[in-house]
């Protein structure tokens, strides 16, 4: 049976998720037959690479010699495959099986150029994996706010939370854990934007991809189960600089005119920012630790 879709995965020291993420996709036959996967390996040292190929000898896996991030390894993925359309994915996920059919058919629409399915947490809550470019208020009230209030307007207007999930609809962005493309449309922009290491490349590529007159859709008829932080959660003083620094770069990328004399006030409060964060995660770690009673 032939396939209309591939799948690549980029790991990072996912452990037993690789495993169980290659084994979803290679059960859901939905779309012809199970997807052509790559498994891109960013440097891991963790066993999981090894686990995978015992398991599943004939997947390909292109191994990294260090972490280039998730941008530089879906474009190397994306290289070695052949499919008109390709998804990128978390290796902590699950892929319900119907998934492929369901966004390979988004794609029958020719304006589509990316497509991103319901993404739900362990605990069967929907996660907000679909989003609208945050305007300058709301990205400041969310980033300030939401670390106190979670639920505030700012965010909540960001993640769409009042939208019916059940719906699809388009949007401005959708979750890097898991990307349907069109090849030509994801050819058409370049690919990803390698120069980020993690997160925000997939704001970026959205916003790319729908200057150049492309859709980008949620689609729900296709679900999956995400393991949020199996690998960033190991390195949580890094990530969050990384996430920053992204935003930040994103930023100096899209603005233009008198918006960039505002990149020096947005790089010292994302600094700040980081830097509160950071502490917060060293105060969290220290509450963790055993006290030693004499």
């Amino acid at each position: 049976m032939s396939t209309s879709w591939a799948a690549v995965v980029v790991n990072y020291e996912a452990g037993d998720a690789l495993v169980n993420c290659v084994r979803s996709l290679q059960a859901d036959d939905s779309a012809g037959g199970p997807p052509e996967i790559v498994v891109v390996d960013n440097g891991s040292s963790d066993g999981s690479v090894a686990r995978l190929r015992r398991e599943f000898p004939d997947v390909e896996v292109v191994d990294l010699p260090t972490n280039l991030g998730y941008a530089a390894a879906a474009n190397r993925g994306t290289a070695r495959t052949t499919t008109p359309i390709v998804a990128v994915c978390n290796a902590d996920l699950v892929v319900a099986r119907g998934a492929g059919a369901a966004m390979a058919a988004a794609f029958d629409d020719p304006t589509i150029g990316a497509a991103g399915p319901c993404i739900r947490n362990l605990d069967g809550s929907v996660y907000p994996s679909v989003r609208r470019d945050p305007g300058l208020v709301d990205a400041a009230g969310h980033a300030v706010i939401g670390l106190v209030w979670p639920r505030n307007p700012f965010t909540r207007r960001y993640h769409e939370t009042d939208a019916d999930p059940s719906l699809p609809r388009d949007v401005d962005w959708i979750s890097g854990a898991a990307m349907w493309f069109r090849r030509r449309a994801l050819e058409s922009v370049g690919g990803w934007d390698d120069g980020y290491f993690m997160y925000v490349e997939e704001v970026d590529l959205c916003w790319r991809l729908r200057a150049a007159g492309w859709r980008i859709v949620y689609d729900p008829s296709g679900a999956i189960t995400h393991e949020r932080g199996v690998a960033t959660a190991r390195h949580p003083v890094r990530m969050t600089i990384e996430h920053h620094r992204s935003w930040y770069r994103f930023a100096s990328k899209r603005w233009r005119g008198p918006r960039r004399l505002l990149l020096p006030l947005v790089a010292a409060f994302l600094a700040v920012r980081a830097a509160v964060l950071v502490a917060l995660h060293g105060l969290a770690a220290a509450s963790r630790r055993p006290r030693r009673h004499g």
